[in-house]
């Protein structure tokens, strides 16, 4: 009878593989969403519920009153991309490069971040901020922020961070703070929206797509996400370029806001209506920049960080060996 030594019947497959480190992504993502929201408040009650808010952005509409039959023929076109039907074209689109490429769970963020902001939008403009109207006869008494127009834009284009691959970011994110961008200089130049409006609305997109990748399920970019090296020179590049853009012009409208209520603080050399449009519009841009150049970086790292738990997983399942 052949006695049995105990041997296996193949080799011994078991792999130790140290646990990865915890990334911080997925709670920067929270905190930028929690700031985002936070900011939305911040801008309501600075720019809305006090006298020198109200002031300057009645400053800008008086200016802007001044040039908005020269400029109306150049932004309505712009201005029609923030409409109803342009909201369910973005989504579809957006949501069907998703499914395209298989990425499901992409295509659910996707989604939710482009209903939640417009849904949030309409809420909180509708039935938690108000408007008392302390100067100017505009829309004296009907709030008017967030800016439903540029969510719509922003939402669409930060949900698209989510569905294409990982080196096709960088550009997106460019192309999303151009947009939002334009969409935003038009809204104030004809008249449709006060800067506050503008940048509220930029702001629930931000804490809608931060939120969503802080909370979404580990791999959810996909296997075949890139290596991390991928696109990461790119997307520093443009983080580097877009908040070069953003920091000056935040700058320059915090300075023009001052300037036009006089401050002595302000180092401006003019002030009056025409400055306080310059930084109405400056303000914009400056939002647009920053938020896209915030977005990408989340959304890069918390695609890396889901990717390395998938892969940790798959290094820990047992890989048994048929007997020959």
């Amino acid at each position: 009878m052949a006695r049995h030594d105990g041997s296996r019947t193949g080799p011994d497959h078991r792999t130790f593989v140290s646990r990865p480190r915890p990334s911080p992504a997925r709670p920067a993502g929270l905190a930028v969403a929690l700031a985002a929201a936070l900011g939305t408040w911040l801008v309501w009650w600075a720019m809305v519920t006090t006298w020198p808010g109200q002031r300057v952005e009645e400053s800008v509409f008086e200016t802007a009153d001044r040039f908005q039959d020269v400029v109306n023929h150049l932004v309505e076109p712009v201005l029609l991309l923030g409409s109803p039907p342009w909201l369910a074209a973005g989504l579809l689109a957006v949501c069907g490069i998703g499914v395209l490429r298989r990425r499901w769970a992409a295509a659910a963020l996707a989604a939710a971040v482009i209903l939640g902001s417009n849904v949030t939008t309409q809420l909180i403009k509708d039935g938690v901020f108000h408007r008392t109207g302390l100067v100017g006869e505009w829309n004296r008494d009907i709030n008017t922020l967030p800016s439903g127009h540029v969510t719509v834009v922003a939402a669409a284009w930060a949900a698209l961070l989510l569905v294409v691959p990982r080196g096709w970011r960088p550009a997106t994110a460019v192309a999303g703070a151009a947009v939002t961008c334009a969409m935003s200089l038009a809204t104030v130049a004809d008249r449709w929206h006060r800067p506050s409006d503008v940048v509220a609305a930029v702001l629930v997109v931000v804490s809608w797509t931060a939120l969503v990748c802080a909370v979404a399920p580990a791999g959810w970019a996909g296997p075949d996400d890139g290596p991390a090296r991928r696109g990461d020179a790119g997307t520093r590049l443009v983080v580097v370029s877009l908040g070069a853009v953003a920091v000056p012009a935040a700058v320059l409208s915090v300075l023009a806001a001052a300037a036009t209520e006089e401050h002595a603080w302000a180092v401006l050399p003019w002030a009056g209506g025409l400055t306080a449009y310059a930084g109405g519009l400056l303000a914009g841009c400056a939002i647009s920049a920053a938020a896209f150049a915030v977005l990408l970086a989340v959304c890069q790292a918390t695609a890396r960080a889901g990717r390395t738990l998938v892969q940790h997983r798959a290094c820990l399942r047992p890989n048994v060996s048929a007997p020959t």
